[in-house]
């Protein structure tokens, strides 16, 4: 799996389940907004390392923040470190619901 993926790929993926999908938006941020891709837990990015344990191996990961930037590349970096196959959605939930993504209540 690429490294980044359009919303539209991770929407097949997610629909599929043939990811985990992991909400990786910072606490002030994931509380300010009321809703969540469907099937997404939420996961503190400054505890990667501590969530990071619970993850199935043999599946692929999609993960999100808000747009798609720095704090979905740093949580992707140390997925990957761990040999587990992640990728962020390019633009993040921002870009999710431009493109008519599903979304649901928190």
């Amino acid at each position: 799996m690429e490294r980044t993926i359009k919303p539209e790929t991770a929407r097949q993926l997610i629909t599929s389940k043939k990811a985990q999908v992991y909400d990786v938006r910072r606490k002030n941020d994931y509380d300010a907004d009321n809703s969540k891709i469907p099937e997404a837990t939420w996961c503190d990015p400054d505890n990667t390392a501590q969530w990071s344990k619970t993850i199935a191996r043999d599946q692929d990961v999609v993960i999100y923040c808000v747009r798609g930037g720095s704090v979905s590349n740093a949580v992707v970096d140390q997925l990957r470190n761990q040999g587990i196959n992640a990728a962020f959605i390019e633009g993040g939930i921002d870009a999710w619901k431009s493109a008519g993504g599903e979304i649901v209540t928190k």
